[in-house]
């Protein structure tokens, strides 16, 4: 049963309104559903939007923000707990504590960050949560090529990003995301010590 769950987006609205809509579905599902929203704290970009839909209706928010970003004003005011840290890496690791889950939205280098370190952790079995992605408007295509491309020249196992839940609605992610299956390879264990030798004929 996930109780809590980490949502990395983006500080900035995005160039589409379907950004902005998925964001508040997010939001509204998570308060429907009596899952706290654990996130990075800040009342703008979707950021805002996803707090502002939880809060709205009637939900949990619980901010984790890094004390410049208070001193610039950017921490939700309206969040049911807000804790200020000292660093980003301290906000990556409490967030990462306190959530049952993760899912990344739209956004941008932070929201990528956030995405790819939770996954990593994941691969090194730091924690056995699952991951997901809300493609919004196929927002994460270009992404998803890439990680495919990163298993076809074998520096990500198969299994690896088979672990990753992808789907295009809040309903339909957390639905996935509820019958995870954490890995269960030794993956760091069975890295090759040895050159591959290659045909060059």
């Amino acid at each position: 049963m996930m109780r809590s769950l980490c949502v990395f987006c983006g500080a900035a609205f995005g160039a589409r309104p379907a950004y902005i809509k998925a964001a508040e579905a997010m939001g509204r599902y998570l308060a429907a559903n009596e899952i706290e929203l654990v996130w990075g704290g800040g009342q703008v970009g979707l950021m805002g939007a996803l707090a502002d839909a939880v809060i709205a209706g009637g939900g949990r928010t619980y901010g984790i923000i890094p004390r410049f970003m208070v001193q610039r004003e950017l921490a939700h005011p309206a969040a049911t707990v807000m804790v200020a840290v000292d660093s980003m890496h301290e906000r990556k690791a409490a967030m990462a504590e306190r959530a049952d889950g993760f899912v990344a939205l739209p956004g941008g280098f932070g929201t990528l960050d956030e995405l790819f370190e939770i996954i990593t952790w994941a691969q090194l079995h730091i924690h056995a949560k699952p991951v997901g992605l809300l493609n919004v408007d196929g927002f994460f295509a270009p992404l998803l090529a890439m990680m495919r491309h990163l298993v076809e020249e074998s520096f990500v196992p198969r299994a690896h990003l088979d672990m990753l839940h992808v789907a295009a609605t809040p309903e339909a992610l957390l639905a996935s995301m509820q019958n995870h299956t954490a890995l269960d390879d030794d993956w760091a264990g069975k890295v090759s010590r040895t050159r591959p030798s290659f045909n060059k004929g």
